[in-house]
């Protein structure tokens, strides 16, 4: 029965994975996906078919798996983190929809690159919080202007994707100026690199000094709201919910 999972397959590593995640890998007939995370998760592949591609190639992957399901085969399309945050459902689904296609989608929810950031930083999440991307390759930086704006109003805890890279260096300098009007320069924030991957690493700073620290694409920011503080040690983020103690 023809059928593509579109498989959120967390961090990377295999003890972060779902079974869920794990079973949609096994009973697939072909895996699709881009070459980096076809290559994490290679041990669990083994000899099934693969079809990977590059950077900016969803659509075509997209459109490759469909073309594959309508001819009978299981598809594993697999996406970092989970799947329906920046990940792949979105696009696919959209794809199925717009060509009018009958073949089953289902999505298979995996850890998001937040919430493995999070767990590392200790509790920085443990209220309202917003996620933004910083990557203005599909959103107009002023659309993400006004939303930076509005997640500073609002004292959201504020999780950054995609912080920076060699072709928007600025961005997040841009961030944290519009953050400041906002937020105490002694905010907390939290950067992990690698989150739940074997060589993860992370710094706990402050919104004044953030940008001092090293930022790439690897690296998920975690801004806390005005209750956020650190621990004794210096190691922990936690942002009260509200619990009297």
């Amino acid at each position: 029965m023809s059928k593509i999972y579109v498989t959120g397959i967390g961090p990377g590593l295999y003890e972060h994975m779902t079974e869920a995640a794990k079973a949609s890998l096994e009973d697939a007939d072909i895996i699709v996906g881009y070459k980096t995370y076809i290559d994490i998760i290679a041990d669990l592949i083994g000899d099934k078919e693969v079809m990977s591609s590059g950077m900016r190639r969803e659509i075509d992957r997209c459109e490759k798996a469909l073309e594959l399901a309508e001819q009978g085969k299981k598809i594993c399309l697999v996406s970092s983190g989970d799947a329906g945050v920046f990940g792949m459902a979105g696009i696919m689904l959209e794809i199925v929809e717009a060509k009018n296609s009958d073949v089953e989608v289902e999505i298979i929810p995996g850890i998001s690159a937040a919430n493995a950031a999070a767990s590392t930083l200790g509790a920085p999440l443990m209220h309202d919080y917003a996620v933004i991307s910083l990557s203005d390759l599909l959103t107009d930086w002023a659309v993400i202007e006004k939303r930076l704006h509005c997640a500073g109003e609002g004292d959201f805890i504020i999780t950054l994707y995609n912080p920076k890279s060699k072709g928007r260096p600025h961005n997040i300098e841009s961030a944290q100026e519009i953050l400041l009007k906002y937020k105490a320069p002694e905010t907390p924030v939290g950067i992990v690199r690698n989150a739940k991957r074997k060589d993860e690493s992370y710094v706990i700073t402050t919104l004044k000094k953030m940008n001092e620290a090293e930022i790439d694409m690897f690296s998920m920011v975690i801004i806390g709201n005005s209750k956020t503080y650190v621990t004794r040690d210096q190691l922990k983020m936690i942002t009260p919910r509200g619990y009297q103690l």
